[in-house]
Parts: C-alpha cells; sequence; structure tokens
C-alpha cells in the first residue's frame, strides 16, 4: 500500500526535473545558452542586478521533431551585432505590488542585452506543426563570427549582393534526434513502508520500518530536433565570385 506523500513526493521530483529541462527547450529554441551567472546582493529595497553570459555562437538550433526536415532552407543572410550578455534588473518592491490583480503577470524585471559584437546572421524557415494562429511556418537565427566567413562573402553582404540561393550553398546543414534524462523512482533499491491511515495521518504497519525513496536517470527520445548548421568551405570563396 502506498501512502499518498510518497506519490507526491515523486511526482515534486519529477516536476522539478521536467521544469529546468523545459527551460532550455522552449517550441523553438534559440543558439544562446547561459553557462555563467552574476547577482549583485539583494538589499532590502533595492534592485537586484543578473548578468549571464549568451553562446550565440554554436550554430545550432532546436526545432520540434515532427517538423518537416526537408523544408528547411534559407531565408535570409546578413550582417549584425549579437549579444554576448544579458542584464537583468529586478525591483522587489515591483514585484509586491499590492494593487495588482491576482494571477496578473508582475512587471518587475527589465532585461537588456549587451556586449554586442560583430557576426553573420543566417535565418532559416522550416515548416513545423500548425501553432495556434494556423500558421505551419517557423523560423530559426544561427550566428556565425566575422572571422568564420571569408572576406570575399563579408564584402558582398556588406553591400547586399548575395541572394537566398546562393546563400543556401554556403552552409551545410545535419540534423539529429538526441535524448533526454528524467528521474524516475528507483523501484529496485527504493523502501515504501505498508501502512494505513489513522484521522488522515499515514501509520507503518511495522512501526521500525523507515521509507527510503530513491530515484535514477533514464533516457527518452527528445521532443526536439538538434539543428547543425556549418559552413561549407570550398564554397565560401566561389559561391560569391560566380553568382
Amino acid at each position: 500500500m502506498c501512502r499518498v506523500d510518497q506519490f507526491i513526493a515523486v511526482c515534486s521530483a519529477l516536476i522539478a526535473f521536467g521544469t529546468t529541462a523545459s527551460a532550455a527547450t522552449p517550441e523553438t529554441r534559440r543558439n544562446e545558452e547561459v553557462p555563467s551567472v552574476m547577482v549583485s546582493a539583494p538589499t532590502e529595497g533595492r534592485e537586484i542586478v543578473q548578468i549571464s553570459d549568451l553562446q550565440p555562437f554554436t550554430h545550432i538550433a532546436y526545432i520540434p521533431v515532427d517538423s518537416d526536415l526537408s523544408s528547411i532552407k534559407v531565408e535570409g543572410i546578413k550582417m549584425v551585432k549579437a549579444a554576448t550578455k544579458v542584464r537583468s534588473v529586478t525591483k522587489p518592491r515591483d514585484c509586491d505590488h499590492p494593487g495588482a490583480e491576482p494571477g496578473a503577470p508582475l512587471n518587475c524585471t527589465r532585461t537588456t542585452y549587451q556586449s554586442r559584437v560583430p557576426a553573420v546572421k543566417v535565418t532559416y524557415s522550416y515548416r513545423a506543426p500548425s501553432d495556434e494562429s494556423g500558421s505551419a511556418w517557423s523560423t530559426f537565427d544561427v550566428y556565425f563570427r566575422e572571422d568564420e566567413i571569408g572576406p570575399r562573402v563579408r564584402r558582398a553582404l556588406s553591400t547586399g549582393k548575395i541572394s537566398r540561393s546562393a546563400a543556401a550553398e554556403l552552409f551545410e546543414i545535419s540534423t539529429v534526434r538526441g535524448s533526454t534524462q528524467q528521474l524516475v523512482r528507483d523501484e529496485t533499491n527504493s523502501i515504501l513502508c505498508d501502512g494505513y491511515y489513522v484521522d488522515g495521518s499515514w501509520v507503518h504497519t511495522n512501526p521500525s520500518c523507515e521509507d527510503s525513496v530513491t530515484y535514477r536517470k533514464v533516457a527518452s527520445p527528445s521532443p526536439y530536433i538538434t539543428v547543425k548548421v556549418d559552413s561549407a568551405p570550398s564554397s565560401l570563396e566561389a559561391v560569391v565570385g560566380t553568382k
């Protein structure tokens, strides 16, 4: 006989683990990760400043697993400034607004992207599962450092002389479906004592028995496809020189 609170504990662990994973995998994840964070020491009534590093040059994007991979195509390529840090400022007093409606989102954090560096932005479109608006097309972006793109290509970009068909030949796409880790209860190594309820409290049948719940990680197919975009070295200069 299994206690209700044991079941709740297991569910809470799964939810906590799932929340951590989902925070990194939105519907179409961008190629920005946050490997390190700097947070100012909060003081009463003062702002809390958080500065996180971004990694925009991974050349990776994530799309839903039931997307049409054959539909992936280049939509555009251009020179931009890519942010390498994100700064968030939270005002605690604004988060506890007495006049706010119950359930309404609290507007107490301001976010800005900083430390921008020159980059080449490549935008792709693909046919995805229809969303609430009925649209079946989505996009994702990947970024390259200037030194990852040949000088002739950069000059062509500065004058806007690269067509979409030419841009498509500059890059190679590979896709893979990985796996995600989930926490599940380890039935072999867990001890769940039998018992019964007395006035709403769980009482062990054997008073000397102690519950011991352990968990293990199991791999399951990821709900996302990893799209890796690499430059095609043999084409970087040739395409621009002929088109």
